[in-house]
């Protein structure tokens, strides 16, 4: 039977680095209604951008918009793919990623803000059918990624939380700069 809910990760499930991603959606113990309520957020926040606007980056040394988009689907697949893995008892170690060399060669910076909102609902929605028809069993297992020990419930919780933390950078210094400079 698949849990209706799935309680937050204990912090031994997960690298301590990843707290700053969990601790951003702990209190809830539903994290696909997270996930669904987030691809809402995620699509009117990126839809209102045109191609031009998505251009923008607050700092010469700062992904654009569009990148930060990009970002957040690259590193949504990348923890899908784990949390698959883990979920299959898969005990093969998943390497790490450097994420700032998949923004610097992904196709991102030059994409339709169109085409990126496809993407993204693809992937959001394939991630939330992974997560939806897990057992309680494959939620509680637990892998090795980029050397660290994790669980199939922390990876959910983690892609929450990454979501949660750039909607957040957005919000707070992008788009109050992208609307000083227009």
């Amino acid at each position: 039977m698949k849990p209706t809910t799935v309680e937050a990760p204990q912090e031994s499930e997960y690298a301590p680095y990843y707290n700053r991603y969990v601790s951003l959606v702990r209190d809830s113990s539903d994290v696909l209604h997270i996930l669904r309520q987030q691809a809402e957020q995620s699509k009117a926040i990126f839809s209102a951008l045109s191609d031009e606007e998505a251009n923008f980056r607050y700092s010469q040394d700062k992904w654009t918009i569009k990148q930060v988009f990009g970002h957040m689907i690259d590193t949504e697949r990348i923890f899908a793919y784990r949390a698959l893995r883990i979920a299959r008892n898969d005990p093969t170690p998943i390497e790490g990623f450097e994420q700032d060399d998949y923004v610097r060669y992904s196709p991102h910076a030059d994409s339709r803000m169109a085409d990126l909102l496809e993407e993204y609902s693809g992937v959001r929605t394939a991630s939330i059918c992974l997560f939806r028809d897990l057992s309680p069993e494959a939620w509680d297992r637990r892998g090795t990624a980029s050397n660290n020990a994790v669980s199939v419930r922390a990876l959910a919780y983690i892609l929450a939380g990454h979501e949660a933390h750039h909607h957040a950078v957005l919000k707070e210094r992008y788009l109050p700069a992208l609307r000083q400079a227009g």
